[in-house]
């Protein structure tokens, strides 16, 4: 099978690094899915998205992000992001509560917190 080198990594610290079979990205574009062979591309990522991983041993890994760009190269999957957070992470009672801050910041992390633990929960 075919497998691609990722890295997720925030400002505050390195989330993953490996081998993966498949990443997707919420980006301003819309979401993008990138395989192994994927052409080279840079786009921005969404304020309150979420990053899916596929490793080629393992569990899907499921992150919020804040920001932030993903690079593709014939060789890697770069995310640089402003934040991140798994979705296991995640205390989804403190992120309901958070989701209505007046706080835009605190707010959209609330957010992509709760995406992530719903698309971490989906099949």
């Amino acid at each position: 099978m075919a497998d691609i080198t990722v890295e997720l990594v925030s400002v505050e610290r390195m989330l993953w690094s490996g081998q993966a079979t498949i990443v997707t990205a919420q980006t301003i574009e819309g979401e993008i899915g990138v395989l192994p062979g994927h052409e080279p591309m840079l786009g921005q990522l969404v304020e309150n998205g979420v990053v899916t991983i596929r490793p080629v041993d393992g569990d899907r890994k499921v992150a919020a992000v804040q920001g932030g760009f993903i690079s593709v190269s014939t060789e890697k999957v770069t995310i640089l992001a402003d934040f991140a957070v798994w979705a296991d992470e995640v205390n989804q009672a403190q992120a309901e509560e958070e989701s209505t801050s007046e706080d835009e910041l605190i707010r959209s992390r609330a957010e992509a917190g709760l995406r992530a633990l719903r698309r971490s929960q989906e099949s």
